[in-house]
């Protein structure tokens, strides 16, 4: 009779856990399919022609007439390939200042010792509570006093520092154990090749995921291209678009609009396909320790 009772309560069991599971997966159905469709909406909007889009009474799902005349037009018509070649350089650029600067800096707090280190370090997080738009202010009156508007200088410079990642750089540091430092100086080893030959190579998730995360975020970098840079030549793509959505080739000719949208999300989706397991390991591995 117990073995009977038993053997319920666990089919029981077994229902609930499996109809809990249906409920998961149908609630991430929804929400993957919620995320994705305006990147299916864009991409069938970029293949439809102007006529068809304009004459649609109920927005078509599946574009009778595919077109690659769109695409076409958005390289054509606009300036889009500088647009792109400039925020290359900018991405770039600042991601590898970036990546050196949070390796030195990341290397001396975890490691070196000095007077008051911690409190430093602290008032260093501290930062990281106060708004960005105090920084883009103080960052925009900076760059303006010393004449850097309108350069590729005035764009990086700024954005060559992150809280954050000396953060998460640090926590990374610290799990390799100090016996192994110490070792090292007793084998007359200099700290910075200490750090480019063991610590960088063990880190080396995390730094990837810094350098691909860093130049995710200036790829799509809004405001403060749009304080500094009024000469269109110095346009990055973000701002490259806003113009063309506010001009009379973005209001008239949506599906065009749609397709320059795509020529630029293709390289951040590419980007992330192919470093996405870079990413996910080198967060897992940061900061959970000190």
């Amino acid at each position: 009779m117990q073995k009977n009772n038993y053997k319920a309560l666990e089919n029981k069991e077994k229902q609930k856990n499996i109809v809990l599971l249906i409920l998961i997966y149908l609630f991430l159905i929804i929400a993957a399919l919620s995320v994705l469709f305006p990147f299916y909406w864009m991409i069938v909007t970029s293949f439809k022609t102007l006529a068809d889009y304009t004459q649609e009474s109920v927005p078509a799902f599946i574009p009778t007439t595919l077109t690659f005349e769109n695409y076409v037009t958005a390289w054509v018509s606009v300036s889009l390939g500088r647009y792109m070649i400039n925020t290359v350089i900018f991405s770039l650029t600042t991601t590898a200042i970036l990546v050196i600067v949070c390796i030195l800096a990341a290397f001396a707090f975890a490691r070196l010792q000095f007077y008051g280190k911690n409190i430093v370090f602290t008032v260093f997080l501290a930062t990281m509570m106060i708004p960005m738009e105090l920084f883009t202010i103080t960052n925009y009156a900076t760059i303006v006093n010393l004449n850097l508007r309108n350069t590729f200088v005035g764009l990086i410079f700024p954005s060559v520092i992150s809280v954050f990642y000396i953060y998460l750089l640090r926590q990374n540091f610290m799990q390799v154990p100090d016996k192994i430092y110490y070792a090292a100086k007793v084998d007359g080893t200099t700290d910075l090749k200490y750090l480019f030959k063991i610590l960088v190579p063990l880190s080396k998730p995390t730094i990837i995921s810094i350098a691909i995360l860093k130049f995710i975020e200036c790829w799509n970098s809004y405001v403060w291209p749009r304080l500094i840079t009024t000469d269109e030549s110095k346009f990055l793509i973000s701002n490259g678009i806003q113009t063309l959505r506010t001009s009379g080739f973005g209001r008239e000719n949506i599906p065009a609009m749609m397709a320059a949208v795509v020529c630029v999300s293709i390289p951040l989706l590419v980007l992330f396909a192919v470093f996405r397991k870079q990413i996910m390991s080198g967060v897992s591995r940061s900061g959970l320790k000190g």
